[in-house]
């Protein structure tokens, strides 16, 4: 027994020594685990706020376009409401004001009259009015002349220009060279509609057939079809073009098929397919260009997909777009 006694005393005085010379290190470890742990945490911490702060920025942006946009809409719906009540006065139709807003437009007075005059029934010689006589109505002014009926008064078209043009943003799915034009592209345009739209462009010696799969375009998609070389073409992709060059336009990023090119200043009012005979696209194609910062213009109004952005080129300033 006194051995076993003497064993545990000799164990307790050389081990424990060596307790302590360990008890430091484990503690030294601790005490780095809770100082990365606590990094870790401010670091979490820093990234959490710099993340909401970007979102934040990123809201604020988009706040700001849809401003832009609901502004240029606001302009156009107002042009276009004045550009009716100019039509519908005209064409001799009453314009009744509204409460508590001002008539853009004033009444005409004659046709006023002329309407409360058909109402009033004419009078006998003792001052009653005739029962077996219906009134007689007054001809209009347009009906005047020739004694024949004129017909009712067509109204009035838009005046020419950009906003004559069905512009949208299209996506190249397929290309290939045309059989038999070599000089010509045959592509397939998604525009947002069922099916793809066969076009036709003169781009072989400007652009590699490489660079035109899957691009992003802007389509005329309003020009009468027209065949080329055996095949009907169903529109025209936008281009900045010198003699020595021809440069695809471009819709800004998060541009889709189907989204529809403004141009600020000029309300989009298209026709359904333009009449070639009132040379729609040539009035308007001379003012076509891009500036100094590479922009598609038509005038001083930008091309712009509401929302997303600008329609630019890559390197051609200041020349035309066809």
């Amino acid at each position: 027994m006194l051995s076993n006694r003497c064993g545990r005393v000799a164990s307790l005085f050389f081990n424990g020594p060596l307790l302590n010379r360990r008890l430091p290190a484990k503690m030294s470890a601790l005490e780095r685990v809770i100082s990365n742990n606590k990094a870790a945490e401010d670091l979490l911490h820093s990234l959490k706020e710099e993340f909401q702060a970007l979102r934040n920025e990123k809201a604020i942006r988009r706040i700001e376009e849809l401003r832009v946009e609901n502004d240029s809409l606001r302009k156009q719906v107002e042009a276009a409401r004045q550009k009716l009540i100019a039509l519908e006065t005209k064409n001799g139709k009453k314009q009744i004001s509204v409460p508590g807003q001002q008539a853009s437009v004033d009444v005409n007075p004659v046709v006023v009259k002329v309407e409360a005059e058909q109402v009033v029934p004419p009078k006998a010689e003792g001052g009653k009015p005739q029962k077996d006589k219906k009134p007689k109505k007054e001809k209009p002014a347009a009906a005047e002349g020739k004694g024949a009926a004129a017909p009712v008064a067509a109204a009035e078209e838009p005046p020419i220009d950009v906003g004559r043009l069905d512009m949208r943003v299209g996506k190249i799915v397929e290309v290939s060279r045309h059989p038999d034009a070599d000089a010509l592209y045959l592509e397939k345009i998604d525009v947002g509609e069922a099916n793809p739209r066969t076009i036709i462009s003169g781009l072989v010696r400007f652009v590699p057939i490489e660079e035109m799969q899957n691009r992003m375009v802007v389509v005329l998609c309003n020009l009468k079809p027209a065949k080329m070389r055996g095949i009907l073409s169903e529109g025209m992709v936008m281009c900045a073009s010198t003699p020595e060059k021809v440069e695809v336009l471009a819709p800004p990023a998060g541009s889709v098929p189907g989204d529809l090119v403004h141009v600020e200043g000029f309300p989009r009012v298209p026709d359904a397919v333009m009449n070639p005979k009132k040379k729609i696209f040539e009035t308007v194609a001379p003012d076509l260009h891009t500036n100094e910062k590479l922009v598609a213009c038509y005038k001083e109004g930008a091309f712009v997909v509401p929302g997303k952005g600008q329609v630019v080129t890559q390197t051609l300033k200041n020349v035309a777009v066809k």
